[in-house]
């Protein structure tokens, strides 16, 4: 049986197609598969495909999102929540609403802010969870994988993997120059991949204050078939609870600043990181930003009698 499926590409984090992070967007997946979800994800092949199915009996959520790398499915993704919801409120023509969506980290809220050009996208992201600090063992494994040393790192600061719906790995460092020049083993991230579970490496610096992006950074992930990522959410919003629970945000209740990621790649993006503390300690990060349609790919899908898929561009 053949099906044909437009899919929208959207550049999130950003205003300029071509920047940013694209996403993949299928604004009605109702019906498809899984596999065959994941045979579009893998032609599309961008970093995610966001696939939106309305779910209007629900009572306490409208449509269920699913995000597919080229290889496998993720709980979560911030870039393409930001794209897809900024895809389909503006085909909806919706403006200053929340939407609540059921995502494989849970039902959360995604804030649609304006309209048109001026639209910002809002997400509330999952809970937060730190895992305990690398020892010096695996954290060494993981800085010679990235081509770094114990000096390269900011003082104070372990490595260590931080959550909110999907864990990266912080690795913060001392120099913007140092970060921009990475050319990491991928192989061997892989490698600490399967030994910690974790599939995302986020190295980052500090800015200066003159800076108006208080962080850049770089986001890698081959094990998921995402050797670089420009601009990542879910690295990003981890990032911002990490630097709270560290004393590296003002101790205020809430506080939101800027991140750029993607410089390296030709791909410049900026995300809005806002962290709620509760008692002194990080227990909400939302992240946001703005986003512009780059194009569409029209796939024809084709699963044949023993349900294998075959999916291609028309």
């Amino acid at each position: 049986m053949k099906t044909k499926l437009p899919v929208l590409l959207v550049d999130a984090f950003t205003t300029v197609p071509g920047k940013g992070n694209r996403a993949g967007v299928v604004l009605d997946a109702s019906g498809l598969s899984e596999a065959e979800m994941q045979a579009v994800a893998a032609l599309v092949n961008v970093s995610e495909t966001a696939f939106m199915i309305p779910t209007p009996s629900a009572d306490d959520y409208e449509l269920q999102v699913r995000y597919f790398t080229p290889t496998t499915e993720v709980p979560t993704c911030g870039h393409a929540t930001v794209g897809s919801h900024y895809a389909r409120a503006k085909a909806l023509k919706l403006a200053d609403v929340t939407v609540f969506a059921k995502i494989g980290a849970g039902i959360l809220p995604v804030d649609i802010i304006g309209s048109g050009e001026d639209m910002k996208v809002v997400m509330t992201q999952g809970d937060v969870v730190f895992t305990p600090p690398y020892d010096k063992k695996m954290s060494n494994k993981i800085l010679t994988a990235l081509g770094l040393t114990e000096a390269d790192l900011l003082p104070e600061l372990p490595i260590q993997e931080v959550s909110t719906g999907h864990s990266k790995v912080m690795i913060p460092i001392r120099s913007a120059s140092k970060l921009n020049a990475l050319t990491p083993n991928m192989d061997a991230l892989v490698e600490c991949s399967r030994a910690t579970t974790c599939n995302g490496y986020f190295v980052f610096t500090i800015n200066e204050e003159k800076d108006t992006n208080l962080t850049d950074g770089r986001m890698f992930s081959p094990a998921i078939g995402i050797d670089e990522d420009p601009v990542t959410g879910n690295a990003n919003g981890p990032c911002g609870a990490y630097l709270s629970k560290y004393g590296k945000l003002p101790a205020t209740d809430i506080f939101t600043y800027k991140g750029r990621q993607g410089v390296a790649m030709g791909k410049e993006g900026v995300i809005e990181v806002t962290v709620h503390r509760t008692n002194g300690q990080p227990t909400k990060v939302q992240v946001g930003g703005m986003a512009v349609e780059a194009g569409r790919i029209d796939i024809e899908l084709d699963v044949s009698s023993d349900g294998s898929v075959h999916a291609k561009k028309m």
